[in-house]
This record gives C-alpha cells, sequence and structure tokens, in this order.
C-alpha cells in the first residue's frame, strides 16, 4: 500500500512537472493580431488547491474574454504542493491554497509571498447512515472522536445525545479523509483541534494529519462517491464539491450552542462575526467563530503571490489579473454561491495588493 501511494505520488508529481513544462514553454506566444501586426500573447500559471478549482478556471475564462492578451492556466496540485512550489520559485507564476502557509517555511523561503484570502468556503460533513430521517447533529467533541477512533458506532451515547429525536442504527462508523497536502485537512484538523485538547495533541492541526483511522481519498470527487456507496460513513469536503452529490449533511454545533447546516448565509455570518479580527497579514482562523447563525468550520482560501517577482512584465500582468478578481471576479464568486468579501476586507486587500506594484 504505502508502495502504491509513493509510485501515484511520483507520478503525480511527473504528471505537474510535465504539464508546467509545456506551459512556461508557451508562456510568451507570438500571434498575428486581425491587423496583420504580431503580439505578444501573456500564459500566466497558476498552481493551487483543488477545492476552489471550479471557481480559478471561470475567473480566467472570464478573465481572458475581456483581456484577449492573457489567458490564465490553473494546475490543481493541492495546498501544501502549491506553497512548495511558489516559495521555491518552481511554481508559475501564481499559488494558492486554503491554509496560510507555516511561519516556519516562510521563513526559510527562496522567495517571499503575500498571501491574499480570495473567498470563503465551508467544509461540510457528510455521511450515509440508513434510516436517519433527519440532518444528524454533531458537535466538535464528538468529531473529533470519530476521527480519533474513539466513538465507532452511530449508535453511540454521544451521538445519541446529540439527536434525542433520531434512533440510528447500531452501524459501524466508517471514517473517510482526505490524502496529505490538503487545505480542506487543514480546516478540520483547525476546527477539531480547538474543540479537543486530546485531538489537538495527538493529531493537531495540518494540511497533512496523521489520522489514527479511517481510509484516505485524493480527490473530493472520489471521497463523496465513496461515501455514497458505504453504509456508515462519514467523510469531509467542501460544501460545493458535494452540493449536488445527494447525500446528507450535518447539522455542526457552534459556540452558541446551535446546530446549523453549512450555507452561503451561515458561512458569510462567519466573515460578519470576525471582520474586526482580520488584519492585513489576512493569516486568521476563522473556524468555530462567535455568532448564533454561524457555521463553524469555515476559512478563507488565499492566493500566494511573489513580494519580489523575477520578471516585471510577467507581475504586472500577475497584479492586472488580481485587481480584476477583486473588483468583478468577486461578483462572479456571489453569483456562484461564494459569500463576497466584506467591504473592509476587500479594502485591505486592494492596499496590499497596490503594494506590490
Amino acid at each position: 500500500m504505502i508502495e502504491d501511494e509513493e509510485e501515484a505520488s511520483l507520478k503525480n508529481r511527473a504528471e505537474f512537472a510535465l504539464c508546467l513544462t509545456a506551459l512556461l514553454l508557451a508562456i510568451s506566444l507570438t500571434i498575428l493580431s486581425a491587423d496583420g501586426f504580431a503580439q505578444t500573447q501573456m500564459v500566466l500559471v497558476a498552481t493551487g488547491s483543488t477545492m476552489p478549482e471550479a471557481l480559478y478556471v471561470l475567473w480566467g475564462d472570464e478573465y481572458h474574454k475581456l483581456h484577449p492578451e492573457t489567458q490564465v492556466r490553473y494546475l490543481a496540485v493541492g495546498t501544501s504542493e502549491s506553497a512548495n512550489r511558489i516559495l521555491s520559485g518552481t511554481g508559475g507564476d501564481l499559488g494558492g491554497g486554503d491554509a496560510p502557509i507555516p511561519e516556519k517555511q516562510l521563513e526559510k523561503a527562496a522567495h517571499a509571498v503575500v498571501e491574499l484570502p480570495t473567498v470563503l468556503v465551508g467544509i461540510a460533513v457528510f455521511y450515509n447512515v440508513p434510516g436517519s430521517a433527519s440532518s444528524i447533529r454533531l458537535s466538535g467533541p464528538v468529531l473529533a472522536n470519530i476521527y480519533l477512533g474513539k466513538t465507532a458506532s452511530w449508535s453511540d451515547p454521544e451521538i445519541a445525545r446529540l439527536n434525542p429525536d433520531s434512533k440510528l442504527p447500531d452501524l459501524p462508523i466508517k471514517v473517510l479523509h482526505r490524502t496529505d497536502g490538503k487545505g480542506s485537512n487543514y480546516i478540520f484538523s483547525d476546527f477539531l483541534s480547538k474543540l479537543s485538547p486530546e485531538f489537538r495533541a495527538k493529531v493537531g492541526t495540518s494540511v497533512s494529519p496523521k489520522w489514527p483511522v479511517g481510509t484516505a481519498f485524493s480527490r473530493c470527487q472520489d471521497l463523496l462517491a465513496n461515501v455514497a456507496q458505504t453504509s456508515g460513513a462519514i467523510a469531509y469536503a467542501e460544501l460545493r464539491c458535494g452540493e449536488k452529490s445527494g447525500l446528507s449533511i450535518a447539522r455542526i454545533r457552534n459556540p452558541a450552542g446551535e446546530f446549523v447546516k453549512p450555507s452561503t448565509n451561515s458561512i458569510r455570518e462567519v466573515v460578519v462575526a470576525m471582520e474586526s479580527k482580520i488584519t492585513d497579514d489576512f493569516r486568521i482562523s476563522l473556524t468555530n467563530a462567535p455568532g448564533k447563525e454561524s457555521y463553524p468550520i469555515v476559512s478563507f482560501t488565499w492566493f500566494y503571490v511573489p513580494e519580489h517577482p523575477q520578471d516585471l512584465q510577467r507581475s504586472h500582468a500577475v497584479n492586472e489579473y488580481l485587481s480584476w478578481v477583486y473588483a468583478s471576479g468577486q461578483e462572479i464568486a456571489q453569483a456562484q454561491g461564494y459569500p463576497p468579501l466584506p467591504p473592509s476586507v476587500l479594502q485591505k486587500v486592494r492596499a496590499k495588493l497596490a503594494a506590490l506594484h
């Protein structure tokens, strides 16, 4: 099994390197315009997590319609891989992920970056429990015990206590999680670490948690497909990845004691509650935020932007694209169901971006 995982990892890295090389070879293409004059077409390469991939690809397509001279290619390689590559200068023009880059990694980096939030995301807890009439209620401590392997049945007294109106079956819980390097790991483990000292000590907050139990899946789609096929399964994934899956989504207890399902409104409530605490470095945890309507497993997803780019022309093109992202791009994100960044946060982001020019 370990050998298979290592082979898969090497294959993924080889495929990424091949794809990136091909794109970098095509970075500046000379094309013939309608009037017969040659013009340069810029191909920007962005790497990042799989979580906002559909939105980022849409952004690139819409931007290219307005600016035919610039294309944006997005390679979904995962949060950890993108951070590693952008900090080493081998990840293209722009990186991205669903976790702040660890301080130690930033200190050792060959290339400094600025982290800019793009949109808000919510991590939903999906499950497959036959006969569960309504949305199952879960809490951070109970979820932590499930992912520690301590709570192993859906009929466990702690789960029953949270669901007094439901009779859950004596069915083994099948734990599913993501593979290493994923931003959803970071967000979910950050939430569990805040609610369970034992989880914090044994597993901790990381893009690559050392899960004591469970089966790992690299792709969100594969994870959710397995939930659908496995009676008793539980998993976590970004809300929009599983919205159309038909799977049940748990209500999670927030600090106000309310059991809340993830939605555009309940995710938006988090940033409203935390707005005054968001500084201009944007390295803030939004999990378990206050507020009666707040969903407790929420985070920014970030762009990792080189602070001192080597190519000024390419840097200018990146800044032009990002300026569009934080204007028209936010409207597109909202139309796709993502809560918009609050005006005060957008103001800070635009000021930080302007300083990079």
